[in-house]
């Protein structure tokens, strides 16, 4: 039972671990694009260019 339970906890965190890693990546991406000026705040809808 023990085993079981700390192979579940690995797995749980290496789940977790993904999911943060994922997050801080895609955050890094974004914040990464406002600071080159590809996004904007104010207008949303200036895809046409």
């Amino acid at each position: 039972m023990n085993m079981a339970d700390r192979s579940g906890l690995k797995l749980l965190g290496f789940i977790f671990a993904s999911v943060t890693l994922a997050v801080m990546l895609a955050t890094g991406m974004v914040v990464k694009g406002y600071a080159d000026g590809s996004y904007s705040l104010e207008t949303s809808a200036s895809v046409e260019e």
